[in-house]
């Protein structure tokens, strides 16, 4: 399994390369924040990306869905220090294959990276406790609490979906990709709770996240 490492600590990176590497994985890289994770995954193409959360720039989490877009087929586990139930929450929302704390020892970490090759998520029993709470959460408290889980980027795409433009309009905007937009909109739309951009729109407005006077 091709591995890429990505964290901001460069004495933890190297650390668990050294490990990887003498569990037989091939690293292909190392990097040190979120922007860099995305573009070092479409230029080395990994099978699997280690994502720390709490990086300075672009974050995990962002990196996270950004990857998602343009390289679905990439598995990814969220490697942090990171306990809080909304950032676990919101990787599993985006597509991650796992969600690991630092503080697992290596040989549980070893058996969730081959699990993963088996299909398996990588996730302690710990922490899927902790998922299963909070999915068992009423749907329209989460979704009431939706509108305070949106990234600043997702905010700010929502503006400019409410101004009218178009998917293409927008990523040429944004400097990103047509299927980066579609694959926010899509994490827009769950966390809101809403079918489709106009009501997506109406319940920004509605909640106070756009506002209808700033509008062209």
């Amino acid at each position: 399994m091709r591995v890429l490492v990505a964290d901001d600590h460069s004495l933890f990176r190297d650390g668990i390369t050294s490990l990887l590497e003498a569990a037989d994985f091939c690293v292909v890289g190392q990097v040190g924040d979120g922007r860099e994770a995305v573009e070092a995954t479409q230029r080395l193409r990994p099978d699997l990306v280690l994502l720390e959360i709490a990086m300075p720039g672009m974050g995990g989490l962002e990196a996270l869905r950004l990857i998602m877009a343009e390289r679905p087929a990439t598995q990814v586990v969220m490697l942090t220090a990171s306990a809080d139930d909304e950032d676990l929450m919101e990787a599993v929302e985006s597509g991650a294959q796992g969600y690991l704390l630092k503080d697992l020892n290596a040989d549980e970490f070893f058996v969730m990276l081959r699990g993963l090759q088996r299909g398996e998520a990588a996730i302690t029993r710990r922490t899927t406790t902790r998922l299963m709470k909070e999915l068992a959460r009423p749907a329209h408290r989460r979704h009431a609490e939706g509108t305070d889980r949106l990234t600043p980027r997702e905010t700010q795409l929502l503006g400019l979906v409410a101004e009218g433009l178009s998917n293409r309009t927008l990523a040429q905007q944004l400097s990103v990709s047509e299927n980066t937009i579609k694959y926010h909109m899509k994490s827009i739309l769950r966390k809101l709770g809403v079918q489709n951009r106009t009501r997506a729109v109406t319940e920004a407005i509605r909640t106070g996240l756009i506002d209808p006077g700033l509008l062209h």
